[in-house]
């Protein structure tokens, strides 16, 4: 998109109330540097591939490893970073660890995703 695509106001004008009011409902830098790692953490496709897989069914790293044609060295790393973020979480059973996605919220963010794309 070019500088020109962009429409801007034809003059100079700040209107105070709207700019006040906005600013007294801006969370904390912190907050919105903490929501922008968090969708950078999506910016991925092998970690959004993982959690596609963990929305459908709690797998282990064996599991989703073949079902991506991915080494468990690589899938597990990308679950260390989802797991982090408290996108994912794990259970031990026997030998086996299995994942999950953590909560509903991260069921959202995906379903309302593949909306904003599928319009």
């Amino acid at each position: 998109m070019a500088v020109q695509d962009i429409e801007c106001c034809d003059f100079y004008q700040v209107h105070e109330e709207v700019v006040r009011a906005v600013k007294d409902k801006m969370p904390e830098d912190g907050a919105l540097y903490d929501l922008a790692e968090l969708f950078k953490v999506f910016g991925d496709s092998t970690r959004i591939r993982i959690l596609y897989v963990l929305f459908e069914s709690e797998m282990c790293v064996c599991d989703i490893a073949q079902l991506l044609n991915m080494t468990q060295s690589a899938i597990s790393h990308q679950l260390r970073i989802l797991k982090q973020s408290k996108l994912v979480k794990s259970r031990r059973e026997g030998k086996s660890v299995f994942y999950s996605l953590a909560d509903s919220h991260v069921y959202s963010i995906i379903n309302q995703g593949f909306e904003h794309i599928s319009e």
